[in-house]
């Protein structure tokens, strides 16, 4: 789990070295990983109905000896303090954890458009 003062250090390090505006919507992007792909294709409807857009479904560059896994990127327009990213985080473990995913692998950032 991202705790809340690693998401602390995020935001501070948007704030300080881009000219991102924190308090209007941005992308933000959402990760789960899976042993199965059809784990997670199985879980794609669930989020777009919770507003999520599906960007893509892939097989990660693995390590030499690593065992293939399939990740699942999503993405969401919003705005966001530490304390809402800290919640979205959590509820999205848990809905990891429901639907007998690998992981909520974390979350990545960008500007609109």
């Amino acid at each position: 789990m991202i705790t809340l003062a690693q998401l602390e250090e995020m935001f501070a390090s948007i704030r300080d070295n881009t000219d991102w505006d924190l308090s209007a919507p941005l992308l933000w992007g959402y990760f789960f990983t899976a042993d199965q792909d059809e784990q997670l294709t199985d879980v794609i409807p669930l989020l777009e109905a919770q507003g999520y857009t599906f960007v893509d479904l892939f097989i990660p560059q693995l390590e030499a000896g690593e065992q293939e896994y399939f990740v699942l990127h999503v993405e969401k327009a919003e705005v966001h303090t530490t304390a809402s990213l800290f919640a979205r985080n959590a509820e999205l473990v848990e809905f990891a954890t429901q639907h007998g995913l690998r992981s909520y692998d974390g979350m990545d950032v960008g500007p609109l458009g």
